[in-house]
């Protein structure tokens, strides 16, 4: 009897040492967690300026995802160009030296309209009086899916209105390994910095010549990808729209229909051509929702687009022709200055 009672005490008393472990060790993980995440928050290693104690313009080197939550906030700059690789290469120095304005480039690879609309919205909660915004609609924007679906991860979070979401987001384990280098940041003890006007000149690392890569010219002659959208209806352009409604109206919106090489056009008369037609005539009555807005169309015929040893790939051009697209972005916003001025001195 006393032999059973014993073992059955001691039963018991195991039991309670494990239950009080676990629960111990749970409120200690927990307690590491929000102690972790608090840290995070107030050392705001992103630099979103959302509930940071101790600030620091910039960000390390990092991928420009995360890294445009800081550039786009930037009060240096008073424009922007966003978009995926296909205007990663229009130069923010040279845009801001021949315009007088001052642009950040917030342009994301492998990233269509939804992200890029996000960015936009970002950039635009932060400078109320923005003076100009470059956009680059490739064939992405032509989409006739409403959900804009995205094909690789991007962090909406960091960009939200949402506060909530915005902490939520925060718990990941990416922002843990964040903290050091933000610490090592913050104290000044490694002070390299993401280039705080986001270009990045990427030819060097890409094998250059289309016509001389066998197996990029055996593409030229492949059918052609075409725009997919036969229908009547643009999510990506209604969501443009939308943004466009908040953008100031003194700010001039600019958009770039980026140049593909010209076997990649839709063929003439056939149903890709009407569908590029069809998108296109959409995007210029979202043009005419709103003033102050340039449309630069590489993607069509022109003579430029003819010499393949000025692109990497079908999409994908080089620093020359980028110099050009650059040109004819000074040339439309140089013009919408000048008719502002008019309208002005008319207005008096």
């Amino acid at each position: 009897m006393n032999s059973s009672t014993s073992d059955s005490d001691c039963a018991d008393r195991g039991g309670d040492s494990w239950r009080e472990f676990v629960v111990t060790f749970v409120l200690a993980l927990a307690v590491l967690l929000v102690g972790v995440s608090a840290v995070a928050l107030a050392l705001d290693p992103f630099d979103t300026g959302r509930l940071a104690l101790f600030s620091k313009p910039g960000t390390r080197p990092q991928g420009p995802r995360t890294a445009n939550a800081s550039r786009g906030r930037d009060p240096a700059y008073d424009s922007a160009i966003i978009g995926n690789s296909h205007v990663q290469l229009l130069s923010p120095e040279r845009l801001s030296a021949n315009t007088g304005l001052t642009f950040v480039q917030l342009s994301v690879p492998g990233t269509g309209p939804k992200e890029q609309l996000t960015i936009a919205e970002w950039f635009i909660r932060h400078h109320p009086n923005g003076r100009a915004l470059i956009i680059g609609a490739d064939e992405r924007w032509c989409t006739d899916d409403p959900e804009m679906r995205v094909e690789h991860l991007f962090p909406f979070w960091m960009y939200t209105e949402s506060l909530p979401e915005y902490v939520r987001g925060m718990l990941r384990e990416r922002t843990l390994g964040e903290l050091s280098y933000r610490i090592f940041f913050l104290l000044g003890i490694r002070n390299a910095r993401s280039r705080p006007d986001g270009y990045w000149d990427y030819e060097p690392d890409v094998e250059i010549g289309y016509a001389d890569r066998p197996r990029m010219r055996d593409r030229v002659g492949a059918p052609v990808r075409g725009l997919g959208n036969q229908g009547k209806t643009f999510p990506a352009l209604e969501g443009l729209k939308a943004l466009l409604q908040r953008v100031p109206e003194q700010t001039v919106v600019a958009i770039v229909l980026p140049p593909v090489v010209a076997e990649w056009l839709p063929p003439p008369g056939s149903a890709a051509e009407r569908a590029d037609q069809s998108c296109k005539r959409a995007l210029f009555d979202v043009a005419q929702s709103r003033p102050k807005f340039t449309l630069n169309d590489w993607r069509r015929d022109r003579a430029e687009i003819h010499d393949q040893l000025l692109f990497f790939d079908e999409t994908h051009y080089r620093l020359p022709l980028a110099r050009l697209v650059e040109d004819e972005i000074v040339s439309a916003l140089r013009r919408e200055a000048v008719r502002a001025v008019g309208v002005g001195t008319n207005n008096q």
